[in-house]
């Protein structure tokens, strides 16, 4: 199955002249939701993994079915504000200003082993604020996965040069 073709293109989305890469229409048909979890868990085959963690919002359901392919728990890396108990924050810079988004306290062991997983590598920001985020709770990020990777954007390389290996599906041209 052609992944790339189980993804819907909003053209001029969120801004003019932005390509929306939308995973709910993967997620939505069984078919490739089955073979794109199979594919995000295969390069990590072999690895010891303690805990996938996934990014609001469509890492939430990805990486819950990674985790369950893994048998190891889930940690939710949420927007500020949205978990109910004491939390770890990590704030990154947007093109627009400043955002963060954070753990609970407890939600990582001090020397677990994570896999990060989103829908979209795109320029990396998310991204690299989980994996500190995680670190600093005391994870080791073993990797990063994706469905989905815009590499004219950089996002891949930049997780990269933070010394975790990222793996994706499709990659698109463009923003």
């Amino acid at each position: 199955m052609d992944l790339k073709s189980a993804i819907r293109t909003i053209p001029d989305y969120p801004k003019p002249g932005i390509m929306f890469r939308d995973v709910t229409t993967l997620i939505g048909d069984a078919r490739a939701f089955r073979i794109a979890v199979d594919l995000m868990v295969h390069p990590w085959a072999g690895t010891k993994i303690d805990r996938v963690a996934g990014t609001e919002a469509r890492g939430f359901i990805l990486g819950g079915a990674v985790a369950h392919q893994l048998s190891v728990g889930f940690t939710p890396v949420r927007k500020k504000g949205k978990l109910p108990h004491r939390t770890l924050i990590e704030e990154y810079e947007l093109e627009y200003g400043v955002d963060s988004i954070e753990i609970h306290v407890d939600a990582i062991n001090e020397g677990d082993r994570v896999l990060l997983v989103d829908d979209l590598i795109a320029t990396g920001g998310t991204a690299e604020a989980s994996i500190k985020l995680l670190q600093r709770a005391g994870a080791t990020v073993v990797g990063a996965a994706f469905v989905i990777d815009l590499p004219d954007l950089g996002g891949a390389k930049r997780i990269e040069a933070l010394g975790v290996p990222v793996s994706s599906l499709v990659e698109f041209d463009g923003e």
